[in-house]
């Protein structure tokens, strides 16, 4: 799956309208979801696009003064991004952030549910003295996903808990266990553990509505799953077992890590700043 775009320069698309939103400033917190891995894009910083970076495309149409931060960096727990990402996501004085975090610690710590909870808690409301507008996100069904799928009812504890943290300090929820299109296979990378540039699409539409921001993305029509027999697909979890999932673990248990890693836009800037093209990033239909 890749996603078939196109850069236009800003004279070209001054016709497409401009998103009515408050928002100025907005920093990006989380792990590999929110960095965007499984979404590959030479052009953008750190090779990365996902799901905020749509956000921020659209969110910047119309607003020349936008600026934006993405912070994750994949492999994080949950503690780990609020102590490494809170102060500096503060410090750029942000007026939107959006924050995705505990995945990592439910799938591959069997972390308690409701322990993860009370550290959230404390890190939105730190948070939330800034004025910002935050928005949080369930975790996405796992009920059919090999392996992950053991956690969904640790998972389902969780989003209720995020839920009520919500509904306490005023944040929005980004409800990716009610966005169903995320139980198609076509949304996931071959890793089964990070989405593609189909699921990462449709998670910014999800995002931007959540919003109530106007935007031009449109829902991409992926080409249909060949055929596969139960044989078939029991060899294709040993072989996806065997070459992603095992050596993630393992790595995790070791606190290896392929390279130090950084965030890809630490610093509040234009969407499209130094080494991006000017002008905006229009999606058009991707095939398989």
């Amino acid at each position: 799956m890749h996603n078939v775009g196109r850069f236009e320069p800003r004279g070209s698309a001054a016709k497409r309208t401009a998103a009515p939103h408050p928002w100025s400033r907005y920093v990006a917190m989380g792990d590999s979801f929110t960095e965007g891995v499984g979404d590959p894009e030479p052009r953008s910083p750190g090779g990365l696009r996902g799901w905020a970076d749509r956000v921020a495309e659209e969110l910047s149409i119309g607003h020349e003064d936008f600026a934006y931060a993405n912070l994750a960096i994949r492999g994080l727990l949950l503690e780990e991004i609020l102590d490494q990402q809170a102060g500096p996501a503060l410090a750029l004085k942000p007026d939107l952030i959006t924050l995705s975090a505990g995945g990592n610690d439910l799938v591959f710590r069997g972390t308690d549910p409701d322990r993860l909870a009370v550290q959230l808690d404390a890190g939105v409301q730190l948070l939330g003295l800034s004025g910002a507008t935050i928005v949080l996100f369930t975790g996405p069904d796992w009920g059919s996903t090999p392996v992950l799928g053991r956690n969904r009812a640790k998972l389902a504890i969780f989003n209720e808990n995020i839920r009520t943290i919500a509904s306490r300090h005023d944040a929005l929820i980004a409800d990716l266990w009610a966005l169903r299109q995320l139980t198609d296979p076509r949304m996931w990378d071959p890793d089964r553990l990070h989405f593609s540039p189909l699921g990462y699409h449709t998670i910014a539409m999800m995002v931007l509505d959540t919003l109530n921001v106007p935007h031009t993305l449109q829902p991409l029509q992926p080409k249909d799953l060949p055929q596969s027999s139960w044989r078939a697909a029991r060899v294709g979890d040993l072989v996806w077992a065997r070459n992603y999932l095992l050596p993630w673990v393992v790595r995790r248990i070791r606190h290896e890590t392929a390279e130090e890693l950084r965030a890809k836009r630490p610093l509040a800037g234009p969407v499209f700043g130094a080494g991006m093209p000017p002008g905006t990033f229009i999606e058009t239909a991707g095939q398989a």
